[in-house]
């Protein structure tokens, strides 16, 4: 089996996991945060539903800059309501996942870069940047997402064992 084909399975059990919380967000709730420094309900959904795209960049992609010189910074694709975060996230999915199939071992140890105004904030092999900051960054995020809901009395679901609002998976 291939690297990209092994990485699917864990891949998709976190990405359902993280579907499950983001469909616990009531839409109005998407302006709610806990702090003027936290990212807002919405603004953390919108990440999330755009985070498993990340994982074609950096396939397809040798380097991504998200503030280049003289160009747009990157930015999330804003999700205005459950629905929209759920749509978005499940294209970004079925892309990613076509992608990490497809791919070859020997491509996934070839080195991509993070790029910030066209200076490099770090390189790795494709599969560690695959890990690191598409999948563990997402795991990180879900859980500020899930201590959100808490906060909002939204029950938590189960991710990886029972939660105190759910006792079973």
């Amino acid at each position: 089996m291939s690297i990209g084909k092994s990485l699917v399975a864990e891949y998709d059990h976190e990405m359902a996991s993280t579907r499950t919380v983001i469909e616990r967000v009531p839409d109005d709730k998407y302006g709610w945060k806990p702090h003027d420094k936290s990212m807002s309900m919405g603004d953390l959904i919108s990440h999330l539903a755009t985070m498993p795209g990340w994982a074609v960049h950096t396939i397809n992609e040798d380097s991504t800059d998200i503030a280049p010189e003289g160009g747009e910074p990157m930015e999330n694709q804003k999700a205005g309501s459950r629905k929209e975060a759920l749509d978005l996230f499940d294209q970004n999915l079925a892309k990613a996942r076509a992608a990490m199939e497809s791919v070859s071992d020997e491509h996934l140890m070839k080195s991509w870069s993070l790029m910030v105004g066209g200076k490099v904030a770090f390189t790795m092999p494709r599969v560690a940047v695959l890990r690191s900051f598409v999948l563990n960054h997402n795991v990180h995020h879900r859980g500020q997402l899930s201590v959100y809901l808490r906060l909002n009395d939204i029950p938590v679901p189960s991710i990886y064992g029972p939660s105190a609002d759910e006792g079973s998976m």
